[in-house]
């Protein structure tokens, strides 16, 4: 299991994922679609590769905005695989 990241890691990781807002042991990223299938058709890529992962995020879905909530539970914090996983939702939306 991947440890809790220190402050200079974890300033150094947040750098890798610019769109994303750190709060209270989790990062975010909100993401906005022009029609509602699309944010579900991003849904079901991301709960594959979440799967893929086997680490799986907290999703939000308010009609076309999707927010993504990563951090590992079981840690308490962030950790390399929510920064893994962050860059390849960034990956799939850019």
């Amino acid at each position: 299991m991947s440890e809790l990241l220190e402050d200079n890691d974890l300033k150094a990781a947040l750098k890798k994922c610019p769109e994303w807002d750190y709060e209270k042991k989790a990062i975010t990223r909100t993401i906005e679609f022009e029609e509602y299938m699309e944010a579900i058709d991003f849904v079901n890529d991301l709960a594959e590769i979440a799967e893929e992962a086997q680490h799986h995020p907290d999703i939000t879905i308010k009609y076309t905005k999707v927010t993504v909530r990563l951090t590992t539970h079981d840690m308490g914090g962030l950790t390399d695989l929510d920064i893994e996983l962050a860059q390849r939702v960034d990956n799939l939306v850019d």
